[in-house]
């Protein structure tokens, strides 16, 4: 049966321990405007777009070099009916060695053509992924949505419900 969750894959030259440090990196490829721990085992993290998409994740799944899975706590999107369409999904980067490369296989598990930010999430995370973390991978620079002034009150109602951990 074919899956309808949103994969991409990359293949690089580097070592499986490069592309995963990258990976925990989300700082460096995703977004600057990351607050929280993004490395181990537990560790949550909010990530914020200006008032558009603000998302909180934790880290529920970490096989150094291996695999890292990130679970969507919260979302808050303001473009879509439903504004917390990603919520409960899962975002999983794997990482595989293949004819002397490094194969990183990413899909976000539960983001599907039925949801209404499908295109715009996928046409996202495409770039992000085959293009900002690959670069990070290869050159030790991605292309990370620049910091904006960082978290505060008066920044969005939704960033307070979501740091708040209140639906």
């Amino acid at each position: 049966m074919k899956t309808l969750d949103f994969t991409t894959s990359l293949l690089v030259d580097q070592t499986p321990e490069e592309v995963f440090n990258a990976i925990n990196n989300p700082r460096g490829w995703w977004s600057e405007e990351i607050e929280g721990s993004t490395e181990k085992l537990n560790d949550e993290f909010t990530y914020h777009y200006k008032d558009v998409h603000i998302s909180k994740m934790k880290l529920i799944e970490v096989i150094p070099n291996k695999k890292v899975v990130w679970f969507v706590m919260d979302n808050y999107f303001n473009f879509t009916k439903d504004s917390s369409e990603w919520k409960g999904t899962k975002i999983i980067f794997e990482i595989t060695q293949k004819d002397n490369k490094t194969q990183l296989h990413f899909t976000h598990q539960g983001l599907v053509p039925e949801y209404e930010c499908y295109d715009v999430c996928r046409k996202g995370w495409g770039n992000y992924i085959n293009n900002s973390l690959r670069s990070l991978i290869t050159t030790g620079k991605g292309q990370p949505n620049p910091k904006e002034g960082g978290f505060n009150e008066q920044q969005h109602p939704s960033d307070r419900i979501i740091r708040a951990g209140k639906k």
